[in-house]
């Protein structure tokens, strides 16, 4: 696995090890343990403006992938999945609302990016497909935390 994380934002301290670690665990389990990602921290500002510029939307969010697998050159280079980039901003707040801690957000986070960078969607699709990308989600965070994927 390649692995490129950068940290462009002062709100909370990331721990490059520990995010490491989680996401051999979570490309493992998808059997994509050769892949290369890059994975950026920011700020809600800078989130927002990413949002407006590729996405047409003027509001901040709480993750964003590009996936470097999709369109006419998606063939290029099939071990290079994409790019993920989080708002720890907003991740803190969602924490909050959803009863974990940061750390288990930010992981929550980075699953919900790998997935969209592998193909699954919840958004302008069916209700299969997103229930499909939900239980995933599920999975995966039952498995790096060795706990009830009822949880979140």
């Amino acid at each position: 696995m390649k692995l490129q994380i950068k940290n462009s934002q002062n709100k909370i301290i990331i721990d490059k090890r520990k995010i490491r670690s989680t996401i051999l665990k979570i490309l493992k389990i998808l059997d994509c343990a050769d892949k290369e990602i890059s994975l950026s921290f920011v700020d809600d500002e800078n989130i927002k403006q990413l949002n407006k510029e590729y996405l047409r939307r003027n509001r901040s969010t709480n993750v964003l992938s590009f996936s470097l697998r999709e369109g006419e050159y998606g063939d290029i280079n099939p071990q290079i999945l994409g790019d993920i980039i989080i708002s720890v901003e907003t991740a803190q707040k969602d924490a909050l609302n959803g009863n974990l801690t940061v750390s288990q957000e930010i992981d929550f986070l980075i699953i919900h990016g790998i997935l969209h960078l592998l193909g699954y969607n919840h958004e302008n699709t069916t209700r299969k497909e997103t229930n499909k990308m939900r239980q995933k989600e599920k999975t995966l965070f039952a498995a790096v935390y060795g706990c009830d994927a009822g949880l979140i």
